[in-house]
């Protein structure tokens, strides 16, 4: 009979090593954790190449003009006013030529974003809405922007108009804008209407 060999004592690792082996663990796992948040884009971040999320550029489309406009222009500030206002303007521009005299578009049509940015750039200007209401409409009231409003540009057109516009139904509306006509048919046989003194006086500015 073979003689029995001594129980093998397994002894036991000290517990300060099997502590310092989960530090060792959490440690890596944090770090990779750390570097994977690091690593991956945030979903709210916009990449340098895209444009969806930045404001398109405002451009002729929303009625900017470049200059030298006429009212004989097929640009949108232009070719997007009312017909009788355009056919109106085309008529006194062209009695207007006869005596040496030519009509520019400082501004006609607005899209609702150009005439915020206006809006905006007034407000900055003249340091608060309320000033700046008495030369900027918002978008909801603008004429510019239904089409019913011209801004015309060079002293010579302005004071052509100031006295001859009534014939072809083209008033100047706010006192403190010489610069701005409307149509309104009834001026051919009465006469314009008396103006405003600025925009904040109009009506059709209270919505």
């Amino acid at each position: 009979m073979p003689l029995s060999r001594p129980a093998r004592t397994v002894g036991r690792r000290p517990r300060s090593t099997g502590l310092a082996a989960l530090v060792v663990l959490s440690a890596a796992l944090t770090g990779v954790l750390a570097y994977q948040s690091w690593a991956a884009p945030s979903s709210s971040a916009v990449s340098p190449g895209d444009t969806r999320q930045r404001p398109r550029a405002l451009g002729e489309a929303d009625g900017a003009v470049p200059d030298g406009l006429t009212v004989f222009a097929d640009l949108p500030a232009v070719a997007n006013l009312d017909p009788e206002l355009l056919a109106a303007l085309r008529r006194a521009a062209t009695d207007a030529a006869a005596d040496g005299v030519e009509f520019y578009v400082n501004s006609g049509w607005r899209s609702p974003e150009y005439q915020e940015h206006l809006l905006r750039e007034a407000v900055a200007k003249y340091g608060s809405a309320a000033e700046a209401a008495r030369w900027v409409a918002t978008p909801e009231t603008s004429p510019h922007v239904q089409g019913n409003a011209i801004d015309i540009g060079h002293a010579a057109a302005k004071a052509w108009l100031s006295e001859n516009g009534a014939r072809y139904g083209l008033c100047q509306i706010y006192r403190n804008e010489p610069w701005h006509y409307e149509l309104r048919p009834d001026a051919v046989d009465h006469g314009c209407p008396p103006m405003y003194a600025d925009p904040t006086h109009d009506p059709r500015m209270q919505r």
